[in-house]
């Protein structure tokens, strides 16, 4: 529907006729028309869930340390004869004892032997053998078998490997089965060697195998200068811990070096993985200085 809107003047003096006539029409009585209201529904409000957050879980506090009397306990400081062989071959691969070293075969010249310093838990031997050394009787032979995982590992058939003959005998190398080879700076042992091919094992000769350490406790070190001079002995191979001077002043501590190794080889990455040493297990000692004595002959 087309709705014209029309401009009426007020002030045209033409048209006063129609003006007077609007005047006199009674307007219209309007109708509203008034809907009868529909009584709304009163809202109930639904109950709004609670959230409850779970509370962070309380920390259990650590378990206490077992403490074991007359024993090894973790943290002592132990000097420990042993000697570990394969539980199936009864091959000794590794002693402390220099008797047992030559009986099996295993002496080396340029070893030092004699009791090995531990210091229980942190990880000095084997990590299923330190785990079994609290408990352990002082001064008692004891023996300790070792699972594959907690020993040398369990075997990988992925770190075993085919060469050609041609490129280790290129590196000067010359395979023959039971040999042991470094090859690109890993250890490797040849497994068999044939038509120009030669198999090699990466994984350690005992990977996959238990095996049993036969051990006694010979010293529990309690005194903290032994201790220190536990430690010297640990980085300076055949040297007589006695013939070091140790002073102790406050924070800081002077060891005298002496004479028999002062042209020694490696003498300072020794001296310096001492001074890590003793400031790692005495909190108390916050410097340490080497000195050399020489005296008129």
């Amino acid at each position: 529907m087309e709705i014209t809107f029309k401009v009426i003047n007020m002030f045209d003096e033409e048209k006063p006729e129609v003006l007077a006539e609007e005047e006199q029409e009674e307007p219209e009585e309007e109708t509203v028309e008034v809907e009868a209201e529909t009584p709304k529904e009163e809202s109930v409000e639904e109950p709004v869930e609670e959230v409850i957050f779970d509370e962070e879980p309380e920390e259990e506090p650590e378990a206490e340390e077992v403490h074991y009397e007359n024993a090894v306990n973790k943290g002592d400081f132990i000097l420990v004869d042993m000697t570990g062989s394969s539980v199936e071959t009864g091959e000794v691969f590794d002693t402390s004892i220099e008797e047992t070293a030559t009986a099996e075969g295993l002496f080396d010249a340029e070893r030092t032997y004699g009791s090995r310093l531990v210091i229980v838990g942190d990880g000095y031997v084997l990590r299923g053998l330190d785990a079994k050394l609290p408990g352990i009787a002082f001064d008692e032979d004891v023996e300790i078998e070792i699972d594959p995982v907690d020993a040398f590992g369990v075997r990988n058939p992925d770190e075993v490997a085919t060469i050609p003959y041609r490129i280790l005998r290129s590196k000067g190398i010359n395979p023959y089965v039971g040999a042991e080879l470094e090859i690109d700076g890993r250890s490797a042992i040849v497994r068999s060697a044939g038509a120009g091919r030669v198999q090699v094992d990466y994984n350690h000769p005992l990977a996959g195998r238990k095996i049993v350490y036969k051990l006694k406790v010979v010293e529990h070190i309690t005194n903290d200068k032994d201790k220190m001079r536990a430690l010297l002995g640990r980085r300076f191979l055949g040297i007589e811990t006695k013939e070091f001077a140790i002073k102790k002043a406050k924070k800081k501590l002077r060891i005298g070096i002496p004479d028999q190794i002062f042209f020694g080889e490696n003498i300072q990455i020794a001296k310096r993985g001492v001074a890590l040493d003793i400031l790692r297990y005495f909190e108390d000692i916050e410097e340490i200085e080497y000195y050399e004595t020489i005296k008129r002959s």
